[in-house]
């Protein structure tokens, strides 16, 4: 590489192959060049060069800094049409500046705002999608079975319904006592203490009995729906169904969905009955209130309105909870501590959801 002195025009040229080999002569001479320089600024020629390459190319991009060590401004002229293109992906041009913030707004605050916005609307509308998509499935399959394993719907049915009777029992029966014990403690004030029966007929039937064995099923059978299909995710069945040419909602979700649209209706029966139980044995046994006369005041009480409002609640719980624990299980992320999280998020979002849709029900059923 040959660097021709600055001359009366202002201008050093460099000239042959600008390359690893050529750049580390060409820098003591390019430094001798500007200690004899009188210009102050410089333009540096580069047509005249015939070989480039990387090292070659940062060279001359560091010229200016080592100009300026002399107390010169230097300039770099056009590379040939040859090397613009490769000098240009080296050193690509400044991006352009970002627009000024608006005062008083910090837009770190505004894009974190609207990352969680834009992921909370797209949950959802994937929510919906699920929702409709599994709500569909499960009513088309019972025209046509394609798609669905056979045994499955007995099998989830005996999961959620027969092996959750105990604990659902045991549960109601206490609640059933409580609500007598806390009834009677403001009733006693008024001597009034045969209306407990009432007030627990009416409580258990519209409130307590379908919303606390919700809460039991989404706790016990809703987690165990999200881990399962939160595994199989992880292990790759679900893409494995998929290759296969088979509906992973119509296989695994669709037997659970019709196990919880069935069994929990059931379960909600037989939990108004053994809360009823519970209530009317504290009563009796604390209140001083024959079995006869609790139960007879029970029976006025209770109406078919009453029961039939907490079966339709009960059946609402169970497809909302199908339909969470199974949009939280593909939701999966992550390795074995990804299926603790979502099966944690799955009983969540589920009590969530049946708090909020018990709220619905009772404006519809009970507001005048």
């Amino acid at each position: 590489m040959e660097l021709t002195p600055v001359g009366t025009d202002g201008r050093l040229r460099i000239s042959g192959a600008c390359t690893v080999a050529t750049v580390p002569g060409a820098t003591d001479l390019a430094r001798s060049i500007l200690r004899d320089c009188l210009n102050k600024d410089i333009l540096v020629d580069l047509s005249g060069i015939t070989k480039l390459d990387t090292v070659g190319a940062v060279w001359l991009r560091r010229l200016p800094e080592l100009a300026a060590a002399h107390d010169h401004q230097l300039q770099l002229d056009a590379l040939p049409e040859g090397f613009a293109a490769f000098d240009d992906i080296l050193h690509p041009g400044p991006s352009a500046l970002p627009p000024d913030p608006v005062a008083g707004v910090d837009l770190g605050t505004l894009d974190r705002l609207g990352e969680r916005t834009y992921k909370n609307v797209s949950a959802a509308l994937s929510f919906l999608y699920l929702a409709s998509d599994l709500t569909w499935a499960s009513v088309a399959a019972l025209v046509d079975r394609k798609g669905v394993r056979r045994g499955t719907f007995v099998e989830q049915a005996t999961r959620v319904g027969a092996d959750g009777l105990s604990i659902v029992a045991v549960i109601l029966f206490l609640i059933g006592g409580v609500s007598t014990l806390q009834a009677a403690a403001q009733l006693r004030q008024f001597g009034a203490n045969v209306l407990v029966a009432d007030l627990l007929s009416i409580g258990i039937t519209r409130e307590l009995g379908p919303l606390m064995t919700a809460i039991m099923v989404a706790g016990r059978s809703g987690s165990a729906f999200t881990a399962e299909i939160a595994t199989m995710k992880f292990t790759e069945e679900i893409d494995a169904l998929r290759t296969m040419a088979l509906d992973p909602l119509r296989l695994i979700a669709v037997p659970k969905m019709w196990a919880m649209l069935l069994t929990v209706p059931l379960l909600t029966v037989m939990a108004n009955f053994v809360g009823l139980a519970g209530g009317t044995a504290t009563g009796v046994l604390s209140l001083d209130i024959s079995p006869a006369t609790f139960i007879n005041r029970v029976q006025n009480a209770l109406l078919l309105k009453d029961i039939l409002t907490g079966l339709v609640k009960s059946v609402s719980f169970a497809w909302i909870i199908t339909v969470v624990s199974v949009f939280r299980g593909l939701q999966f992320r992550g390795g074995a501590a990804g299926v603790g999280d979502a099966t944690t998020s799955s009983v969540v979002s589920s009590i969530f959801a049946i708090i909020v849709l018990d709220l619905i029900w009772g404006l519809l059923f009970y507001l005048r």
